[in-house]
């Protein structure tokens, strides 16, 4: 529902459903659906980042809350504060930053495009690369 509260352990759990939705749609050739939904796990993880940070009782900033209910990748980056740990990543795993470049593109817009096969499996490997995917790397900030 609109109004309920959303928690850090609800969102951990549904980026991992989406993960999983989207490995089914790919093997059932849905490609479409699964690109839309691989991305929903990265957008689902950097919001389970963002509210660890939220200390309990705390009156949130403004421009964090706001920025937290987008769907943009980047801008929820921000708000997670993540990007100097992107950056680091990103310098010292030319695979994960690599991924990173393909999972950044990803965008809410995305549900009204056709997408391949290549790209729906290139989106998902990158986030849910076992040692260098977008995932993977925030399961250890969540």
């Amino acid at each position: 529902m609109a109004d309920d509260p959303i928690y850090r352990k609800d969102l951990k759990a549904l980026a991992l459903t989406r993960l999983r939705e989207a490995k089914v749609l790919l093997a059932n050739k849905e490609f479409s659906g699964s690109y839309y939904l691989a991305g929903y796990v990265v957008e689902c993880a950097l919001k389970a980042v963002i509210a660890k940070r939220t200390q309990r009782h705390e009156f949130p900033d403004k421009g964090r809350a706001v920025t937290s209910w987008t769907h943009n990748l980047e801008k929820l980056l921000g708000a997670a504060e993540l990007q100097a740990s992107l950056q680091a990543e990103s310098k010292s795993k030319p695979r994960f930053s690599s991924n990173w470049d393909v999972v950044k593109d990803w965008s809410e817009a995305s549900r009204y495009k056709d997408w391949n096969q290549r790209e729906a499996e290139d989106l998902i490997r990158a986030v849910s690369e076992s040692k260098h995917g977008v995932l993977a790397w925030l399961r250890h900030h969540w």
